[in-house]
Protein backbone atom coordinates (compact mmCIF):
# COMPACT_ATOMS: atom_id res chain seq x y z
CA UNK A 1 0.00 0.00 0.00
CA UNK A 2 1.19 3.53 -0.82
CA UNK A 3 2.48 5.11 2.33
CA UNK A 4 0.44 8.21 1.55
CA UNK A 5 -2.65 6.14 2.16
CA UNK A 6 -1.22 4.31 5.18
CA UNK A 7 -3.46 4.75 8.21
CA UNK A 8 -0.50 5.66 10.38
CA UNK A 9 -0.33 8.98 8.53
CA UNK A 10 -4.03 9.84 8.84
CA UNK A 11 -3.69 11.85 12.03
CA UNK A 12 -0.71 13.74 10.67
CA UNK A 13 -2.70 14.81 7.59
CA UNK A 14 -5.46 16.14 9.86
CA UNK A 15 -2.87 17.97 11.95
CA UNK A 16 -1.47 19.49 8.77
CA UNK A 17 -4.98 20.58 7.75
CA UNK A 18 -5.45 22.42 11.04
CA UNK A 19 -2.05 24.10 10.76
CA UNK A 20 -2.92 25.01 7.16
CA UNK A 21 -6.11 26.77 8.29
CA UNK A 22 -4.06 28.65 10.84
CA UNK A 23 -1.74 29.89 8.10
CA UNK A 24 -4.83 30.84 6.08
CA UNK A 25 -5.69 33.24 8.89
CA UNK A 26 -2.24 34.58 9.82
CA UNK A 27 -0.92 34.80 6.26
CA UNK A 28 -3.72 34.65 3.68
CA UNK A 29 -6.20 36.85 5.57
CA UNK A 30 -4.06 38.99 7.88
CA UNK A 31 -1.57 40.06 5.24
CA UNK A 32 -2.96 39.72 1.74
CA UNK A 33 -6.65 40.56 1.94
CA UNK A 34 -5.44 44.14 2.30
CA UNK A 35 -4.25 44.13 -1.30
CA UNK A 36 -7.80 43.39 -2.47
CA UNK A 37 -9.33 46.00 -0.20
CA UNK A 38 -6.73 48.66 -0.95
CA UNK A 39 -8.61 50.41 -3.82
CA UNK A 40 -11.77 50.79 -1.72
CA UNK A 41 -9.89 51.90 1.39
CA UNK A 42 -7.80 54.27 -0.72
CA UNK A 43 -10.90 55.86 -2.26
CA UNK A 44 -12.84 56.16 1.01
CA UNK A 45 -9.90 57.56 2.98
CA UNK A 46 -8.51 59.64 0.08
CA UNK A 47 -5.06 58.05 0.30
CA UNK A 48 -2.27 58.40 -2.26
CA UNK A 49 -0.05 55.44 -3.18
CA UNK A 50 2.59 56.32 -0.58
CA UNK A 51 -0.01 56.55 2.19
CA UNK A 52 -1.60 53.29 1.11
CA UNK A 53 1.84 51.72 1.04
CA UNK A 54 2.45 53.05 4.55
CA UNK A 55 -0.57 51.16 5.87
CA UNK A 56 1.04 48.00 4.52
CA UNK A 57 4.38 49.11 5.95
CA UNK A 58 2.84 49.52 9.42
CA UNK A 59 1.69 45.92 9.12
CA UNK A 60 5.24 44.94 8.19
CA UNK A 61 6.65 46.89 11.15
CA UNK A 62 4.39 44.86 13.40
CA UNK A 63 5.68 41.77 11.63
CA UNK A 64 9.24 42.80 12.53
CA UNK A 65 8.28 43.16 16.18
CA UNK A 66 6.57 39.77 16.13
CA UNK A 67 9.46 38.07 14.36
CA UNK A 68 12.10 39.50 16.72
CA UNK A 69 9.96 38.60 19.72
CA UNK A 70 9.62 35.06 18.42
CA UNK A 71 13.42 34.72 18.27
CA UNK A 72 13.47 35.06 22.04
CA UNK A 73 10.14 33.43 22.83
CA UNK A 74 11.09 30.12 21.15
CA UNK A 75 13.93 29.84 23.66
CA UNK A 76 11.42 29.89 26.52
CA UNK A 77 8.16 28.45 25.13
CA UNK A 78 7.24 25.54 22.87
CA UNK A 79 6.48 26.43 19.24
CA UNK A 80 3.02 24.87 19.51
CA UNK A 81 1.96 27.27 22.29
CA UNK A 82 3.25 30.28 20.39
CA UNK A 83 1.43 29.18 17.24
CA UNK A 84 -1.88 28.93 19.11
CA UNK A 85 -1.39 32.29 20.84
CA UNK A 86 -0.63 34.04 17.55
CA UNK A 87 -3.62 32.47 15.83
CA UNK A 88 -6.09 33.52 18.55
CA UNK A 89 -4.89 37.10 18.77
CA UNK A 90 -4.68 37.55 15.00
CA UNK A 91 -8.27 36.35 14.57
CA UNK A 92 -9.51 38.90 17.10
CA UNK A 93 -7.54 41.72 15.46
CA UNK A 94 -8.96 40.92 12.01
CA UNK A 95 -12.50 41.14 13.34
CA UNK A 96 -11.75 44.45 15.04
CA UNK A 97 -10.35 45.82 11.77
CA UNK A 98 -13.89 45.96 10.46
CA UNK A 99 -15.43 47.11 13.72
CA UNK A 100 -13.10 50.13 14.04
CA UNK A 101 -12.87 51.69 10.55
CA UNK A 102 -11.07 54.96 11.41
CA UNK A 103 -7.63 55.57 9.90
CA UNK A 104 -5.99 55.84 13.32
CA UNK A 105 -7.45 52.48 14.36
CA UNK A 106 -6.36 50.93 11.07
CA UNK A 107 -2.76 51.88 11.70
CA UNK A 108 -2.87 50.21 15.12
CA UNK A 109 -4.76 47.13 13.96
CA UNK A 110 -2.54 46.58 10.91
CA UNK A 111 0.44 46.75 13.28
CA UNK A 112 -1.01 44.17 15.67
CA UNK A 113 -2.09 41.90 12.82
CA UNK A 114 1.54 41.85 11.72
CA UNK A 115 2.88 41.30 15.24
CA UNK A 116 0.64 38.40 16.23
CA UNK A 117 0.61 36.91 12.73
CA UNK A 118 4.41 36.74 12.74
CA UNK A 119 4.46 34.80 16.02
CA UNK A 120 2.11 32.17 14.62
CA UNK A 121 3.56 32.05 11.11
CA UNK A 122 7.18 31.81 12.32
CA UNK A 123 6.43 28.77 14.45
CA UNK A 124 4.13 26.99 11.97
CA UNK A 125 7.02 25.88 9.77
CA UNK A 126 8.95 24.44 12.69
CA UNK A 127 5.87 22.46 13.75
CA UNK A 128 5.18 21.13 10.24
CA UNK A 129 8.83 20.12 9.86
CA UNK A 130 8.21 17.51 12.53
CA UNK A 131 5.44 15.78 10.56
CA UNK A 132 6.08 12.63 8.48
CA UNK A 133 9.57 12.22 9.94
CA UNK A 134 9.91 8.74 8.42
CA UNK A 135 9.13 9.91 4.88
CA UNK A 136 11.31 12.68 3.43
CA UNK A 137 9.08 13.22 0.39
CA UNK A 138 5.92 13.58 2.46
CA UNK A 139 7.75 15.87 4.86
CA UNK A 140 8.81 18.12 1.98
CA UNK A 141 5.26 18.04 0.63
CA UNK A 142 3.72 18.89 4.02
CA UNK A 143 5.96 21.96 4.40
CA UNK A 144 5.04 23.14 0.91
CA UNK A 145 1.33 22.51 1.49
CA UNK A 146 1.40 24.44 4.77
CA UNK A 147 2.65 27.64 3.19
CA UNK A 148 1.26 27.21 -0.32
CA UNK A 149 -2.23 25.88 0.22
CA UNK A 150 -2.62 27.71 3.54
CA UNK A 151 -1.90 31.12 2.07
CA UNK A 152 -3.59 30.30 -1.23
CA UNK A 153 -6.84 29.36 0.46
CA UNK A 154 -6.94 32.75 2.14
CA UNK A 155 -6.49 34.49 -1.21
CA UNK A 156 -9.16 32.35 -2.88
CA UNK A 157 -11.71 33.01 -0.14
CA UNK A 158 -10.93 36.73 -0.09
CA UNK A 159 -10.94 37.02 -3.87
CA UNK A 160 -14.23 35.15 -4.13
CA UNK A 161 -16.28 37.82 -2.37
CA UNK A 162 -14.38 41.08 -1.79
CA UNK A 163 -14.31 42.56 -5.35
CA UNK A 164 -17.95 41.61 -5.96
CA UNK A 165 -19.16 43.00 -2.64
CA UNK A 166 -17.27 46.25 -3.20
CA UNK A 167 -18.66 46.48 -6.74
CA UNK A 168 -22.27 45.93 -5.60
CA UNK A 169 -22.31 47.90 -2.34
CA UNK A 170 -19.57 50.43 -3.05
CA UNK A 171 -16.24 51.37 -1.49
CA UNK A 172 -17.95 51.95 1.86
CA UNK A 173 -18.33 48.17 2.21
CA UNK A 174 -14.66 47.62 3.06
CA UNK A 175 -15.31 47.39 6.86
CA UNK A 176 -17.96 44.72 6.19
CA UNK A 177 -15.37 42.74 4.25
CA UNK A 178 -12.99 42.81 7.21
CA UNK A 179 -15.75 41.65 9.55
CA UNK A 180 -16.46 38.69 7.26
CA UNK A 181 -12.75 37.86 7.21
CA UNK A 182 -12.63 38.12 11.00
CA UNK A 183 -15.59 35.75 11.41
CA UNK A 184 -14.02 33.23 9.02
CA UNK A 185 -10.81 33.44 11.05
CA UNK A 186 -12.67 32.67 14.26
CA UNK A 187 -14.28 29.65 12.56
CA UNK A 188 -10.85 28.34 11.46
CA UNK A 189 -9.16 29.12 14.78
CA UNK A 190 -10.25 26.00 16.77
CA UNK A 191 -8.88 23.68 14.07
CA UNK A 192 -5.47 25.31 14.22
CA UNK A 193 -5.43 25.19 18.02
CA UNK A 194 -6.43 21.51 17.99
CA UNK A 195 -3.58 20.69 15.62
CA UNK A 196 -1.05 22.51 17.78
CA UNK A 197 -2.21 20.58 20.84
CA UNK A 198 -1.74 17.25 19.03
CA UNK A 199 1.97 17.85 18.51
CA UNK A 200 4.33 16.54 21.15
CA UNK A 201 5.56 19.63 22.93
CA UNK A 202 8.87 20.70 21.45
CA UNK A 203 11.78 21.75 23.61
CA UNK A 204 12.61 25.45 23.57
CA UNK A 205 15.70 26.26 21.48
CA UNK A 206 19.07 26.23 23.21
CA UNK A 207 21.75 27.75 21.02
CA UNK A 208 25.45 28.51 21.02
CA UNK A 209 27.47 30.42 18.47
CA UNK A 210 29.09 27.24 17.27
CA UNK A 211 25.77 25.44 16.82
CA UNK A 212 24.10 28.17 14.78
CA UNK A 213 26.34 28.89 11.80
CA UNK A 214 24.75 32.14 10.71
CA UNK A 215 27.58 33.33 8.46
CA UNK A 216 27.39 30.19 6.36
CA UNK A 217 23.71 30.90 5.70
CA UNK A 218 24.19 34.45 4.40
CA UNK A 219 23.30 33.75 0.72
CA UNK A 220 20.01 32.09 1.75
CA UNK A 221 19.27 34.87 4.22
CA UNK A 222 20.00 37.58 1.65
CA UNK A 223 17.86 35.85 -0.97
CA UNK A 224 14.94 35.63 1.44
CA UNK A 225 15.31 39.32 2.29
CA UNK A 226 15.00 40.12 -1.43
CA UNK A 227 11.88 37.96 -1.53
CA UNK A 228 10.35 40.03 1.26
CA UNK A 229 10.95 43.28 -0.63
CA UNK A 230 9.78 42.05 -4.02
CA UNK A 231 6.77 39.81 -3.57
CA UNK A 232 4.79 42.16 -1.33
CA UNK A 233 4.74 44.88 -3.99
CA UNK A 234 2.77 42.66 -6.37
CA UNK A 235 0.27 41.48 -3.76
CA UNK A 236 -0.19 44.98 -2.32
CA UNK A 237 -0.65 46.93 -5.53
CA UNK A 238 -1.94 44.45 -8.12
CA UNK A 239 -5.60 45.28 -7.49
CA UNK A 240 -4.84 49.00 -7.46
CA UNK A 241 -2.99 48.67 -10.79
CA UNK A 242 -5.85 46.69 -12.33
CA UNK A 243 -8.36 49.25 -11.08
CA UNK A 244 -6.26 52.02 -12.64
CA UNK A 245 -6.43 50.11 -15.94
CA UNK A 246 -10.26 50.16 -15.67
CA UNK A 247 -10.47 46.39 -15.30
CA UNK A 248 -13.90 45.43 -13.96
CA UNK A 249 -14.64 43.65 -10.68
CA UNK A 250 -15.48 40.32 -12.31
CA UNK A 251 -12.09 40.15 -13.99
CA UNK A 252 -10.30 41.18 -10.79
CA UNK A 253 -12.15 38.45 -8.88
CA UNK A 254 -11.21 35.90 -11.54
CA UNK A 255 -7.53 36.89 -11.44
CA UNK A 256 -7.36 36.63 -7.65
CA UNK A 257 -9.12 33.27 -7.55
CA UNK A 258 -6.78 31.91 -10.24
CA UNK A 259 -3.85 33.31 -8.25
CA UNK A 260 -5.09 31.56 -5.12
CA UNK A 261 -5.74 28.28 -6.91
CA UNK A 262 -2.22 28.25 -8.35
CA UNK A 263 -0.81 28.96 -4.90
CA UNK A 264 -2.80 26.00 -3.54
CA UNK A 265 -1.44 23.55 -6.12
CA UNK A 266 2.11 24.95 -6.06
CA UNK A 267 3.27 22.51 -3.32
CA UNK A 268 2.81 19.58 -5.67
CA UNK A 269 4.88 21.33 -8.34
CA UNK A 270 7.77 22.17 -6.04
CA UNK A 271 7.86 19.06 -3.84
CA UNK A 272 10.41 17.21 -6.03
CA UNK A 273 12.72 20.25 -5.93
CA UNK A 274 12.47 20.55 -2.16
CA UNK A 275 13.02 16.83 -1.67
CA UNK A 276 16.11 16.77 -3.91
CA UNK A 277 18.05 19.89 -2.89
CA UNK A 278 19.29 21.09 0.49
CA UNK A 279 21.13 24.15 -0.85
CA UNK A 280 20.08 27.52 -2.31
CA UNK A 281 18.79 26.20 -5.65
CA UNK A 282 15.11 25.89 -4.59
CA UNK A 283 14.96 29.48 -3.32
CA UNK A 284 16.75 30.78 -6.44
CA UNK A 285 14.26 28.99 -8.70
CA UNK A 286 11.30 30.28 -6.69
CA UNK A 287 12.53 33.88 -6.74
CA UNK A 288 13.15 33.78 -10.50
CA UNK A 289 9.61 32.58 -11.11
CA UNK A 290 8.13 35.23 -8.80
CA UNK A 291 10.16 37.94 -10.56
CA UNK A 292 8.89 37.13 -14.03
CA UNK A 293 5.32 36.65 -12.81
CA UNK A 294 5.32 40.08 -11.17
CA UNK A 295 6.44 41.96 -14.27
CA UNK A 296 4.25 40.18 -16.86
CA UNK A 297 1.19 42.49 -16.33
CA UNK A 298 3.22 45.42 -17.65
CA UNK A 299 3.35 43.80 -21.07
CA UNK A 300 -0.38 44.40 -21.51
CA UNK A 301 -3.53 44.80 -19.39
CA UNK A 302 -5.15 42.11 -21.55
CA UNK A 303 -7.06 39.50 -19.56
CA UNK A 304 -4.96 36.63 -20.96
CA UNK A 305 -1.73 38.35 -19.88
CA UNK A 306 -3.07 38.92 -16.37
CA UNK A 307 -4.03 35.25 -16.14
CA UNK A 308 -0.51 34.28 -17.23
CA UNK A 309 0.91 36.56 -14.54
CA UNK A 310 -1.35 35.06 -11.87
CA UNK A 311 -0.37 31.52 -12.89
CA UNK A 312 3.40 32.17 -12.87
CA UNK A 313 3.38 34.26 -9.69
CA UNK A 314 0.87 32.07 -7.86
CA UNK A 315 2.72 28.86 -8.70
CA UNK A 316 5.79 30.05 -6.83
CA UNK A 317 5.23 32.93 -4.41
CA UNK A 318 4.39 31.02 -1.22
CA UNK A 319 7.06 28.44 -1.91
CA UNK A 320 9.76 30.84 -0.70
CA UNK A 321 8.89 30.19 2.99
CA UNK A 322 8.77 26.50 2.11
CA UNK A 323 12.23 26.73 0.53
CA UNK A 324 13.88 28.24 3.61
CA UNK A 325 12.01 25.87 5.94
CA UNK A 326 13.20 22.94 3.83
CA UNK A 327 16.75 24.35 3.93
CA UNK A 328 16.56 24.68 7.71
CA UNK A 329 15.26 21.16 8.22
CA UNK A 330 17.98 19.62 6.05
CA UNK A 331 20.88 21.57 7.53
CA UNK A 332 20.16 22.13 11.21
CA UNK A 333 19.14 19.93 14.18
CA UNK A 334 15.46 20.01 15.17
CA UNK A 335 15.96 22.02 18.35
CA UNK A 336 17.23 24.92 16.22
CA UNK A 337 14.49 24.91 13.57
CA UNK A 338 12.21 27.47 15.21
CA UNK A 339 15.07 29.84 15.99
CA UNK A 340 16.51 29.56 12.48
CA UNK A 341 13.15 30.23 10.84
CA UNK A 342 12.63 33.22 13.12
CA UNK A 343 15.99 34.64 11.93
CA UNK A 344 14.83 34.32 8.33
CA UNK A 345 11.51 35.88 9.28
CA UNK A 346 13.14 38.93 10.89
CA UNK A 347 15.12 39.74 7.74
CA UNK A 348 12.07 39.05 5.61
CA UNK A 349 9.96 41.33 7.80
CA UNK A 350 12.44 44.20 7.60
CA UNK A 351 12.73 43.98 3.81
CA UNK A 352 8.99 43.73 3.23
CA UNK A 353 8.56 46.84 5.35
CA UNK A 354 10.50 48.77 2.73
CA UNK A 355 8.86 47.18 -0.31
CA UNK A 356 5.36 48.72 -0.37
CA UNK A 357 6.52 52.18 0.70
CA UNK A 358 9.38 52.37 -1.80
CA UNK A 359 7.14 51.02 -4.57
CA UNK A 360 4.46 53.53 -3.57
CA UNK A 361 6.93 56.42 -3.77
CA UNK A 362 8.12 55.25 -7.18
CA UNK A 363 4.52 54.86 -8.32
CA UNK A 364 3.71 58.42 -7.19
CA UNK A 365 6.87 59.82 -8.85
CA UNK A 366 6.07 58.26 -12.23
CA UNK A 367 2.31 58.46 -11.64
CA UNK A 368 2.30 54.76 -12.52
CA UNK A 369 2.46 51.96 -9.93
CA UNK A 370 3.72 49.70 -12.71
CA UNK A 371 7.21 51.16 -12.13
CA UNK A 372 7.03 49.77 -8.61
CA UNK A 373 6.52 46.32 -10.12
CA UNK A 374 9.65 46.82 -12.24
CA UNK A 375 11.62 47.62 -9.08
CA UNK A 376 10.32 44.45 -7.45
CA UNK A 377 11.35 42.44 -10.53
CA UNK A 378 14.95 43.68 -10.27
CA UNK A 379 15.22 42.98 -6.54
CA UNK A 380 13.80 39.47 -6.92
CA UNK A 381 16.24 38.57 -9.68
CA UNK A 382 19.11 39.86 -7.55
CA UNK A 383 17.92 37.62 -4.71
CA UNK A 384 17.83 34.63 -7.04
CA UNK A 385 21.43 35.19 -8.12
CA UNK A 386 22.63 35.50 -4.52
CA UNK A 387 20.73 32.38 -3.41
CA UNK A 388 22.49 30.26 -6.03
CA UNK A 389 25.74 30.53 -4.07
CA UNK A 390 24.22 28.91 -0.95
CA UNK A 391 25.73 25.48 -0.25
CA UNK A 392 24.52 22.75 2.07
CA UNK A 393 25.92 23.43 5.52
CA UNK A 394 26.77 19.78 6.06
CA UNK A 395 29.09 19.91 3.04
CA UNK A 396 30.88 23.13 3.95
Amino acid sequence: MDKRLDKKYTKEWFILLGLLLGVTVTNGFARFAYGLLLPAMQAEMDLNYAQAGWLSTVNALGYIVGAISTMFLVQKFASEKLFAFGLITTSVVLLMTGVLPTLEAQYALRFFAGTFGAVSFSTAGAIASGLFKENARLNALSIAILFGTGGGLGIILSGAFIPTLIDVVGNSAWPICWIIIGLLSIVFMPFGIWSALQIESSKPSRLTRNEFRLLKMLPELAGYACFGFGYIVYLTFLSAWMTAQSIDATMITTIWVILGLCICISPFLWRPIFARFGNGIPLAMVLSSIAFGSVVPLLSPAFSILILSAVIFGSSVFMAPGAITNFTRKNLPQEMWAYSISIFTVLFAISQTLGPYVAGLIGDYFDNIGMGLVTAFIILLLGALVSLSQKELSKN
